[in-house]
């Protein structure tokens, strides 16, 4: 086993973790706009995959991470998933000994950008199945509505369709917005496959897409709402060429930046594992990504 190093050395780190190696592109783009900021990453594999989680097992995974980077010095924290966030962030975020951001689906602005005024949030089934999710973007559509002044109509509600629908078959919808479980595809990445298989990862979401334009050929605007699944965006660009894929993690940036300090630039790498999702799996995609650094076991 790996020993972590002290984060001592760092200064007013900020944290970023989810379940695995999706928090990782929230590292590079934090890395890319705010180059000297100091980052703890933890890819909490221990507790993936959150799709499958309950609100109360996710709360309790999740309020430990946090708990764990604060007490290494993390200044603030960012829940790097979308579907804890949505979830259980709300209600565990006044507990936390530290700022917590979350990452959402960014509804607004793929209706905004859409031009045939049909969206898609892609994410696992726990997202895809959870009231909250149905609260959230019901607010956030009849906001697009009021904002562009729309003719008055009732707000959007969900029409139960059955939440645990196969992954790339349409769950719900809630007026313009359709939840679609990728959760299949999420596992594409944790383990390594979009990297290591390309072809066969390209065949599932070239796949997976085609089921969904068949169910939904008005679709034009994806949201990718797994930090996952924006791995996956140069896949989905060439099975559907002509829409939009929105990464949710750009909002971010304007939130993190009271936050934001001026360090070295220094990652320090903290994991935990499973037998299925070792620290030697993560060290490989870390390695395949170009990426140098070594994550350590905790």
């Amino acid at each position: 086993m790996s020993i972590a190093p002290s984060a001592s050395a760092l200064h007013r780190p900020i944290g970023i973790f989810d379940a695995g190696i999706g928090s990782y592109a929230i590292v590079e783009l934090v890395q890319r706009h705010y180059p000297r900021q100091d980052i703890i990453y933890f890819a909490d594999r221990a507790s993936f995959p959150y799709g499958s989680r309950t609100p109360g097992e996710l709360a309790a995974s999740v309020g430990a991470a946090i708990e764990r980077l604060a007490g290494l010095g993390a200044q603030a924290v960012v829940l790097a998933s979308n579907a804890p966030s949505v979830m259980v962030l709300d209600t565990i975020r006044a507990a936390m000994p530290v700022p917590v951001l979350g990452i959402y689906p960014p509804i607004a602005d793929a209706l905004a950008q859409s031009r045939s005024g049909h969206i898609a949030v892609l994410g696992v089934q726990s997202l895809i199945g959870s009231p909250e999710i149905r609260t959230y973007i019901s607010r956030e559509a009849q906001s697009v509505l009021q904002a562009s002044a729309a003719p008055a109509s009732p707000p959007a509600t969900a029409t139960a369709t059955g939440s645990a629908a196969p992954a790339g078959r349409p769950a719900d919808s809630i007026g313009p917005v359709t939840l679609v479980n990728a959760s299949s595809l999420v596992a594409h990445v944790e383990d390594g496959r979009f990297l290591s298989a390309p072809e066969a990862t390209q065949l599932a979401v070239t796949d997976f897409m085609r089921q969904l334009r068949q169910d939904l050929p008005l679709l034009d605007t994806c949201t990718l709402s797994s930090t996952h699944l924006p791995w996956l965006r140069h896949y989905f660009e060439a099975a559907a060429p002509d829409m939009l894929f929105l990464d949710p993690a750009q909002a971010l940036l304007p939130l993190l930046q009271p936050h934001v300090s001026t360090g070295s630039g220094k990652v320090l790498c903290l994991a935990s594992a499973t037998p299925a999702y070792p620290l030697d799996g993560l060290r490989q995609m870390l390695r395949l990504l170009g990426v140098d650094i070594e994550p350590f076991a905790v």
